[in-house]
């Protein structure tokens, strides 16, 4: 079965209008689940516009909504101690009733200049690639470990160092909230390989999506797990509300790819009905589809 859901990014967009999709979306069963992206500093449109926190954000909209999963597309963790994001998300779970999906990534790279920027403008620190994907690691070691020990336990990483951390409350979601890791790069996939349920890529170059998925395959067989156990998940951009046949297309030759769990993002200005429009017009009209037609 094919899962599909949104994405808004809380960018250059009123709460308002948000929380009007998100309340539509939440009623129209063919939408599955909703996401936000983590970003502090807007990385498209004027560069001095509004963008809200994503996981505040994702709170409130886990108040307003009874059915859609949800989640971040995908939490940075180069923003937060891993810790602090462990009790960010359990009382997320707990809001929404057990309707997480923990969306965890290794963080946009300072070397991009719009990343950059949001770096210098909230003073946080440079990491290079390799040790942010080790900080990955051990933050998904620790988070797990926060969701489902019932005692205090101590943790010394070489870069995340705890004493008598303990997490409660405890998520609803039993053992604990899936966890989706996003990206592309190999060290990415191998933590995939290691701590996720859903694997999320963007789309727009199916050949390496689905390269990369050859990829997790291997790097599941070297640690001894099934890589069946991993959601394979793709991030399409809706190009137009006007023409969605290249939507469209391309929900179809990602579905015959393998990728069964489709997020699809939402350009704004979002029209009246929007959600609606998703289910009858992508939804409905690509799974109607073979691939190619």
């Amino acid at each position: 079965m094919v899962s599909f859901g949104i994405m808004t990014a809380p960018m250059q967009v009123g709460y308002a209008d948000i929380v009007r999709v998100w309340r539509e979306a939440d009623a129209v069963e063919q939408i599955e689940h909703a996401w936000l992206f983590d970003h502090l500093i807007p990385i498209g449109g004027d560069p001095a516009g509004p963008i809200f926190e994503g996981w505040t954000l994702l709170s409130a909209l886990a108040a307003q909504t009874a059915r859609l999963r949800l989640g971040l597309l995908v939490t940075s963790n180069r923003f937060r101690p891993p810790a602090m994001l462990a009790k960010i998300a359990a009382t997320v779970d707990v809001v929404a009733g057990g309707r997480l999906d923990f969306g965890i990534g290794v963080g946009s790279r300072p070397g991009h200049p719009l990343a950059r920027r949001e770096y210098d403008g909230n003073g946080l620190p440079y990491l290079d690639a390799a040790d942010a994907t080790e900080r990955l690691d051990e933050a998904c070691t620790v988070i797990r470990r926060l969701w489902t020990e019932d005692e205090p336990f101590d943790f010394a990483g070489r870069h995340v160092r705890l004493t008598g951390a303990f997490g409660n409350p405890k998520p609803v979601q039993r053992p604990h909230p899936p966890i989706l890791v996003g990206g592309r790069a190999r060290a990415t996939l191998r933590q995939v390989a290691k701590h996720a349920d859903i694997w999320n890529i963007p789309g727009g170059d199916l050949a390496d999506c689905v390269r990369r998925s050859a990829m997790l395959d291997e790097y599941c067989a070297e640690i001894g797990r099934d890589p069946a156990e991993i959601t394979r998940s793709m991030h399409l951009s809706i190009e137009s509300y006007e023409r969605p046949e290249p939507t469209r297309e391309a929900i179809a030759a990602a579905v015959a790819a393998g990728f069964g769990h489709i997020i699809l993002s939402l350009p704004a200005p979002y029209p009246a009905g929007v959600a609606r429009w998703v289910a009858d017009e992508l939804v409905t009209g690509s799974t109607a589809r073979p691939a190619g037609t």
